[in-house]
């Protein structure tokens, strides 16, 4: 492992590692019985898996890893969507949420197919995530400002999509490694640990609510 990838693996483990805490306290807090326990124990799966090879491509980069690494970031954020989707649709309308599953599931299984059997192609890979994102950002943002008088919760929600959008940025940055070993792309994986507990803390209460509702129901 070289200097510079050091970093980036350390990051992506310690944010497996609040993903993996997260996951725990989401189990132990939040009753199966929740509505959206299962998708959002799913989310938390996906998510660590993605952090685990984002920590095995940093420690070794070769083919497979590298395109695991992109594959699974990918996964994330299309689980994400359909997080989303179960959330703001799929708990009143559920064969309208196991369609649009199935059609994410095309769109993966199309995407990974071409990055593996065509070419790997890195402009397509970051326009075809940027472009999902914003499908994600947009639906989010959307549902926690038309519910934030109802659920103040959803702020952390909005808040994390924020964060996230302007964390973004370190991406798209160059400059020269703090302390010869940080660059942009390690400071983004630290500056994402925190995002990631404050919005398991969002799935939490919200979890918890929709099971209070529930029951009044």
């Amino acid at each position: 492992m070289s200097v510079c990838g050091l970093p980036l693996a350390s990051t992506s483990f310690l944010n497996g590692l609040a993903s993996l805490v997260m996951l725990c306290r989401y189990r132990t807090f939040v009753p199966a019985s929740s509505p959206m326990y299962p998708t959002c124990m799913a989310f938390a799966w996906v998510s660590l898996n993605a952090w685990f090879w984002s920590t095995v491509f940093h420690t070794k980069d070769t083919d497979l890893t590298e395109k695991m690494d992109y594959f699974c970031a990918s996964t994330v954020i299309l689980h994400s969507i359909y997080l989303c989707c179960v959330r703001t649709v799929g708990l009143q309308r559920p064969t309208v949420a196991s369609a649009f599953r199935a059609l994410l599931l095309l769109m993966l299984t199309a995407h990974v197919s071409y990055l593996s059997l065509v070419r790997f192609d890195y402009g397509y890979n970051l326009a075809a995530n940027v472009a999902i994102g914003l499908v994600n950002v947009v639906w989010w943002l959307a549902w926690c400002w038309w519910n934030r008088q109802q659920l103040p919760h959803v702020r952390k929600c909005m808040a994390v999509v924020l964060l996230l959008q302007g964390l973004s940025l370190l991406e798209l940055l160059d400059f020269p490694p703090l302390f010869w070993v940080l660059d942009a792309h390690a400071i983004w994986h630290i500056s994402t640990i925190p995002v990631h507990v404050l919005f398991f803390s969002f799935l939490e209460e919200d979890s918890l609510y929709l099971l209070k509702e529930s029951k009044v129901d």
